[in-house]
């Protein structure tokens, strides 16, 4: 399993924004010199909390202060977005970061956004599946380009003058394109399919019960299936809300305590899920009453914390429940305390990550010689 590291930074409302975003890129900074192998941040543009208004922008300032970490947006929302506006971007950032981009993609699921774009009462999946193909078409073809959808329409046809380039929009540097991930917030969920079909790769949801999460593996496969390609655990990224530190009660403290930033966030993730008619996420059964799905349940059920031996253990726990993931993503949480936040993401990858990584070793193992 590799480590990388997925932030929907959820800040206190009354936090200065600059620190905010100082201290969201020195997450990514440490985790490029931790190792993590990537690391992707999302958008919001009506959000004080999550207040990172476009995860391509974010992620373009830390393209000379990392070194080989790849670079995520996670993701664009496409619906808010002109796809030949969101093709000339990121092909730009492709070229900006030399080829360490992936390309993380979504319906978007703030309703806020969604109003202030007008998008509020449109068929938002449909929105985004025409984004991408207008996209990909851009990027696979040359103008005048001609293409005509339902939302938008992409054409150069009355004005390119294709001897000084201009009406060219620009291609990214990875051919055909960077990879394409999608991150899937629901259980059972038939995009995975689709996505899977479609050569991309998927994130499963930091708010997603273990056994929930695990009923995107199959789903992944019967998509590669369709294509004709095997389906590799190593494609599979899941994010995951963890705490390490080297004190027991320290760390229950800081992961669960009335101060503690993930309770600030899942606080924040719940009451907009409820009041979305979305509570379902949470769940350990279907039929489970709202009422019962408290702060206190969501925090016991999604928040991994404690010692390093304690989290190594309830990872390698999770991964049973699971099955094997190809990247685990540490989920970036507001640095309440800069330094134990980040001695977290250090023991998570110079403690945790080897021990996990050993003990399902030698499980394998066993079951082969058995």
């Amino acid at each position: 399993m590799k480590l990388g590291f997925f932030t929907m930074p959820i800040h206190p409302l009354d936090k200065d924004w600059r620190q905010c975003l100082r201290e969201d890129r020195e997450a990514f900074i440490l985790a490029d010199e931790l190792g993590f192998v990537e690391g992707y941040c999302g958008e919001h543009v009506t959000d004080r909390a999550e207040n990172i208004t476009s995860s391509a922008l974010f992620i373009a300032t830390l393209g000379d202060v990392t070194k080989n970490i790849r670079l995520g947006t996670g993701t664009v929302n496409l619906p808010n977005n002109h796809p030949a506006a969101v093709a000339a971007e990121i092909a730009m950032l492709d070229h900006l970061l030399d080829g360490r981009f992936n390309f993380g993609i979504s319906p978007g699921g703030l309703l806020s956004d969604a109003e202030v774009f007008g998008n509020l009462d449109e068929n938002r999946n449909e929105m985004f599946v025409e984004a991408i193909n207008q996209i990909l078409e851009i990027w696979a073809s040359d103008p005048p380009y001609n293409i005509e959808g339902k939302y938008w329409t992409v054409s150069v046809a009355r004005t390119m003058l294709p001897e000084i380039g201009q009406g060219y929009i620009p291609k990214p540097l990875q051919e055909p394109h960077p990879p394409i991930i999608c991150t899937v917030v629901a259980p059972f969920s038939k995009g995975v399919i689709e996505a899977a079909a479609r050569g991309w790769q998927p994130i499963s949801a930091n708010f997603l019960l273990p056994k929930w999460v695990a009923t995107h593996w199959p789903n992944y496969v019967e998509g590669c299936t369709r294509a004709g390609r095997p389906a590799s655990p190593a494609d599979w990224r899941v994010a995951k809300s963890v705490f390490v530190c080297e004190d027991a009660a320290r760390a229950e403290a800081y992961a669960k305590g009335p101060d503690s930033p993930y309770r600030y966030y899942y606080n924040q993730l719940l009451t907009k899920m409820k009041k979305n008619g979305r509570a379902e996420l949470f769940k350990s059964d279907r039929s489970m009453p709202d009422e019962a799905v408290t702060l206190e349940y969501v925090l016991d059920e999604l928040v991994i914390c404690g010692e390093p031996d304690k989290v190594a253990d309830e990872l390698l726990a999770f991964q049973e429940t699971t099955g094997e993931i190809g990247t685990l993503l540490y989920a970036g949480h507001d640095w309440v305390d800069r330094d134990l936040a980040r001695r977290s993401m250090v023991l998570m990858a110079e403690q945790v990550l080897p021990k996990v990584n050993a003990a399902a070793g030698s499980s394998s193992k066993e079951k082969m010689s058995a």
